[in-house]
């Protein structure tokens, strides 16, 4: 196998970004004096897009189109002012970083977190590395697992899909994979667990970030 780029998925596989997402939208819910869930139970929420965890989030009875719109907009607003306060990279993610870097190793990112959210935490927490694209959910870009972002980061990174690894921590990563042509990755330090990578067509399973370069 000639892996030449890998394209990251960035909350639960890169970034450890639970405390704020979960902070921002306890947050919305306490403002309307809602219950409030733990930090396990958001780990449960996320991966499919800001909307589906605000609605998740919800008590059913208030998924409405009259009240959803209200919470997804109050949850933007908030995560947006939070995104960076506690998040953070996952142990040993720099050093792989650097590693891929030194080896000449592409690295983009596919996010199914809003575009301008993906683009502020990258700016941040990957400000040492290159970083040949990034791209996030919202305005033509389909979520995963559609595997069109993943697509415009192999043409964006001159690479075919067969060249390229994908790297996430949910089912969803591992079919956004298999949609595109690529060769999935699992992490289990992030927010699903083996059972679930597998299911949904992980190629291989990594509980730590040195495991990659074993596979490229």
């Amino acid at each position: 196998m000639s892996i030449k780029g890998i394209v990251f998925d960035l909350d639960g596989t890169l970034a450890d970004s639970i405390e704020d997402i979960a902070d921002s939208m306890n947050q919305v819910l306490e403002e309307q004096n809602l219950a409030t869930h733990d930090i396990e139970t958001y780990k449960t929420f996320v991966g499919n897009g800001i909307r589906k965890l605000v609605k998740r989030s919800l008590p059913e009875s208030l998924r409405t189109d009259e009240y959803f719109p209200k919470n997804l907009d109050r949850m933007l607003q908030v995560y947006g002012a939070n995104c960076i306060n506690k998040t953070k990279l996952y142990p040993g993610v720099a050093h792989l970083l650097n590693q891929l870097n030194d080896k000449g190793i592409k690295i983009a990112v596919f996010s199914n977190k809003a575009n301008h959210l993906t683009q502020k935490v990258v700016k941040v927490l990957l400000a040492e590395w290159d970083v040949e694209f990034v791209i996030g959910a919202g305005g033509d870009v389909a979520r995963k697992p559609n595997p069109q972002g993943a697509l415009i980061a192999a043409e964006k990174m001159n690479l075919s899909p067969n060249q390229l690894m994908f790297v996430g921590d949910s089912g969803v990563d591992m079919e956004t994979a298999q949609n595109a042509g690529m060769f999935g990755v699992g992490v289990l330090w992030g927010f699903r667990d083996a059972e679930e990578l597998k299911a949904k067509g992980a190629k291989a399973i990594i509980s730590e970030a040195s495991e990659l370069l074993k596979h490229i």
